[in-house]
Parts: C-alpha cells; sequence; structure tokens
C-alpha cells in the first residue's frame, strides 16, 4: 500500500488519458462513413421499392429489387453491371454511368468527412475539445467505414437481375470514397496545401511552391476552368435544340417503351440523370470529334456514319442526327468551341502592366490544357459499353475530345489574349503624362506603391526618450506631469542649457510627423 502511494505520483494519466479519449471520435469517423454510404443505399432502395410496388407486371420480387438498388448503388461509382437477358444470349456489360446519379455517394461522403474533421471544433474544456483528429486519421476512419458498407453492398449485388462485376467494384467504389473524402477533409482543414513527404527532396519542394504560388498558374486554372464551363453550357443547348428539333421521334419513344405511367416514371428519371452525360456528349460534338454509337457509327458535325440499328429505344437518342453527310445547321455546333477559346484567352489576361507579352501568351496555352484535361476525364467518364459486340464503344473518346479541346483553344486563346493585354496597356491618348498616368492605376504598380509605403512608414507612438545625464541625479527634481517625466534639452559641449535651480528646464517636443522616403505620389488619369 505505502510503494503504490509513493509511486503515484510518477504515473503518466494524463497522456493515457488523451489516448483513450481519441478512440470515441475515431470511431465516430468510422461509423460516419458508414453511415453515408447507408444513406445512399437506402435512398435508391426506397426508390425502387416503390417503382416496384406500383408497377402492374413486377419481373421479380422485392428480394429482386433490393438487388437492383445495391447495383444501382455501385453504378453510380463506376461499377459495371451486367445484364444476361439479352436477344443475342449473351450477356451485355452496362458501362454508362450517370453522371447525376454520381453526386448521391459524392456529397454524402464529402459531408461525412466535414462532419468527422469537425468534431474536436468545441468550446475549451467542452467535451469535443479533447477530441481533435489529425487530417490522416478522419480520413481513413470515414473511408474505412465507407468501404466496410461497400464491400457488402458488392456481395450483395453480385446476384440478381443486374449483377454487378466484383473486378470493376473492387477499383472504382475506393476510387470514389478515397477522392471524395479527401476533398472533404481538405475543405474543413481550410484548404491547405500541406506539407511534402520527407523523401521528395527540398529543392523540389520548394520549386513546386514557388511555382504555385505565381499568378501565371491561376489564372491558367481559372481561365481553363472558365474554357470547360462554357463548353458545358454549349453541350446543353445543343441537346436541347436537338430534343426540340426531333420532338416527334422523342415523344413516339417516350410513349411507346411503356403504356404504364409508373414505368414511364422510371425512364423520366433515368433520362435526367443521364443530362450531364448528354451534356459532355453535346460538347464533344461541337469540338468535332463527336462520339460513337457503336463499333462501326459515329456522328459528328460533318456527318453521321453508320447505323442506328442497334440502338436501343430511349427518348434521348432519339434526338440523334440523321445519317448522312452534314449541313450548315450541324456545322453550327462548331460556335461552341470557338466561344470556349474566347473564354480562355479573355480570363487568361492579367491586369498588370508589368505583364509580358510572352507571359500573357504562355497562360493562355497552360489554360488551354487545363480546358483540355477537364474535358477528356468528362468524356472518360460520360462514356462506357452499353453491350458486348456493336455497342462496346459508346460515347465520346476522351483522348480525341481533350485534344480536340486543346487546339481549338491554343488557336484563339492566345491571340486573343495578346491582345486584350495589349489593348489594356496601351498608352492613353490626350493625357499631359501618360506614363504616370498608367502607373496610377495599374494593379501591379499599386501593390508596389502599398509595399512600399508600409515599409517607409514610422511608428504613430513616440519612441522613448532617454533621461540626459544628471536629470536623475540624487537630490535633483526631475520635472513631470502626472508621475511621467518631460522630455528635457540635451546638454550638447558649447551650447547654453535653459535651467532653473541646476535642473534642465522641460522643452516642447517636436510634432511627430509620419515620414514616407521611397513612395513617389502620381497624379492621377483625366477624367476629360
Amino acid at each position: 500500500m505505502t510503494q503504490v502511494t509513493e509511486r503515484g505520483t510518477s504515473l503518466p494519466a494524463a497522456p493515457q488519458a488523451a489516448v483513450r479519449r481519441r478512440s470515441p471520435a475515431a470511431a465516430a469517423c468510422v461509423l460516419g462513413g458508414a453511415v453515408a454510404a447507408g444513406l445512399g443505399l437506402g435512398f435508391l432502395a426506397v426508390l425502387v421499392i416503390v417503382l416496384w410496388i406500383s408497377s402492374p407486371y413486377p419481373d421479380s420480387g422485392p428480394g429482386g429489387a433490393l438487388h437492383l438498388a445495391a447495383g444501382l448503388w455501385l453504378l453510380a461509382h463506376g461499377t459495371e453491371l451486367v445484364r444476361y437477358e439479352t436477344l443475342s444470349g449473351v450477356p451485355a456489360p452496362v458501362g454508362v454511368t450517370p453522371l447525376l446519379l454520381v453526386a448521391l455517394p459524392v456529397l454524402l461522403m464529402r459531408r461525412a468527412a466535414r462532419l468527422g474533421s469537425a468534431s474536436g471544433d468545441g468550446p475549451a474544456g467542452g467535451p469535443g475539445d479533447d477530441e481533435v483528429l489529425p487530417a490522416g486519421v478522419v480520413f481513413s476512419a470515414v473511408t474505412c467505414g465507407y468501404l466496410g458498407v461497400g464491400a457488402l453492398a458488392t456481395v450483395y449485388a453480385s446476384v440478381g437481375p443486374m449483377p454487378a462485376d466484383p473486378l470493376s467494384a473492387a477499383w472504382h467504389v475506393p476510387l470514389v470514397a478515397v477522392l471524395a473524402a479527401a476533398s472533404g477533409v481538405w475543405a474543413a482543414r481550410g484548404r491547405p496545401l500541406g506539407e511534402f513527404p520527407g523523401w521528395v527532396p527540398g529543392w523540389v519542394a520548394g520549386g513546386v511552391r514557388r511555382a504555385i504560388a505565381r499568378p501565371r498558374y491561376e489564372l491558367a486554372l481559372r481561365s481553363g476552368a472558365a474554357g470547360a464551363l462554357v463548353l458545358a453550357g454549349g453541350g446543353v443547348l445543343l441537346v436541347g435544340a436537338s430534343l426540340v428539333w426531333h420532338g416527334a421521334e422523342v415523344r413516339g419513344s417516350f410513349l411507346g417503351l411503356t403504356g404504364v405511367w409508373s414505368g414511364r416514371f422510371a425512364v423520366l428519371l433515368l433520362a435526367v440523370t443521364l443530362i450531364p452525360n448528354a451534356m459532355v456528349w453535346g460538347a464533344a460534338y461541337g469540338l468535332g470529334p463527336g462520339f460513337a454509337l457503336g463499333t462501326g457509327a459515329t456522328a459528328t458535325p460533318f456527318g453521321t456514319v453508320g447505323s442506328h440499328a442497334a440502338l436501343p429505344r430511349f427518348p434521348l437518342l432519339a434526338a440523334l442526327p440523321g445519317v448522312g453527310a452534314g449541313s450548315p445547321l450541324t456545322w453550327a455546333a462548331f460556335a461552341v468551341p470557338v466561344v470556349a477559346g474566347l473564354a480562355v484567352g479573355w480570363f487568361a489576361v492579367r491586369r498588370a502592366r508589368e505583364v509580358s507579352y510572352g507571359e500573357t501568351a504562355w497562360t493562355a496555352v497552360l489554360g488551354a490544357l487545363v480546358c483540355g484535361v477537364l474535358m477528356a476525364g468528362l468524356a472518360a467518364v460520360a462514356a462506357g459499353p452499353l453491350g458486348s459486340r456493336e455497342l462496346v464503344r459508346f460515347g465520346p473518346v476522351w483522348w480525341q475530345v481533350g485534344g480536340a479541346a486543346v487546339v481549338w483553344a491554343v488557336v484563339l486563346a492566345v491571340p486573343v489574349a495578346v491582345a486584350v493585354h495589349g489593348w489594356r496597356v496601351r498608352p492613353v491618348r490626350g493625357a499631359g503624362v501618360v506614363e504616370a498616368a498608367d502607373e496610377w492605376h495599374d494593379s501591379g504598380v499599386r501593390e508596389l506603391r502599398w509595399a512600399a509605403l508600409r515599409e517607409a512608414a514610422v511608428p504613430m507612438v513616440a519612441p522613448a526618450v532617454a533621461d540626459p545625464p544628471g536629470a536623475a541625479a540624487e537630490g535633483g527634481d526631475v520635472p513631470s506631469e502626472e508621475g511621467v517625466p518631460l522630455p528635457v534639452a540635451a546638454a550638447v559641449e558649447g551650447d547654453d542649457v535653459p535651467s532653473e535651480g541646476g535642473v534642465p528646464l522641460p522643452v516642447a517636443a517636436a510634432e511627430l510627423v509620419p515620414g514616407v522616403s521611397g513612395a513617389r505620389v502620381l497624379s492621377r488619369r483625366p477624367t476629360a
């Protein structure tokens, strides 16, 4: 008893308590990932069950509907499904992922990661004060919980009316989970750049950081994203115009698929989830490469080659252009990449006079590369196989779409960016001091001017004045006001210092005037 009492004071109880407190927070992150996966599965299960109940002639029981819901959840991650009930009897893969359906698991997983990262944001001394988890722990815990439910869903969906391919699910589900969780944790921590691993050389890390800090790359990302958004918007316009132009065929296909309202509602939901895919297909059509409608069929503005006989009946496919050579109406689709190239060039210009024409042109080229990469990625996820023979190639080819986007953007963006830069830095006609007027309104010079002002400015509080020799002599009276010694005239050898009774008299303190050196005041641009 005495030994335990004497040694009890040296036990490291606090660190062990901190370690024990971390396990509930990590367990909550694992549970959050599992709940995110369960919410996605539950939403699709409820939707499929409602459609199954409302169907007058269901093909299978409730078990088949639940298997189909699990398969759709895996399809939202990019997993291929296998369709066995075909006319030829050969199993056909279904690899076209509805892009609108992808938003469901991504948003849920991202929300779970953000909530896990914010678990330690409680008040000081509160329940969440000691439960701050590192970003890597939150990411790993949320991902493990999500993948655990995903593994069970893969096993469950391996049987049913449209079973999922386990090999495809083995890498599609983890890929989506990792990307969504990483983006959620990164956004919750304030979007930091992070530290490089220890094995990365210092000169490489420093070079990357200096390159990222340059305004050129920020402008390139912004201009490339603007070009991709213009292409996507143009694709939506092309799809809408085609649906209106082929309105009779689209209406006949929609009404001919099924005669009950539940079936038509299911077809409408599927068409809505495929609208982002059609948007990417429309952008690929406007860029020139078009998209494949099978192994021997391709649709481009120059014409449609091949036959549509192998295509399934579906409202969106009924709006495809007819077989034959192109016309001025289809050639008008080239206006979409033209506008996108102009947008890349416009947003690649920096509002600063010190930027050269070569720097502006290089920024426009980088923006074109960013636009091409984005469009190639969208084309890759918007396409996929719909069969094993003729429909094994269905949708745009990613490398063709990305290359066409780069070519269009470079050809149009570089001259536009150089012309816009030259227009913005042109000399002002009729100004007395042209150079000074332009420099005053130039953003780059303004930043340098403010930096010089900050460096040259003196503090507004007067510095402490040292007591002169003899002022604090023993037995002497130091003039003061409310306990604060007043400044006195410094004793300079050879000068007469005013004094009274041997004590120097206070003198008026010099007025403090903030001095600015190295800055130049420029005249403003004349308004006439």
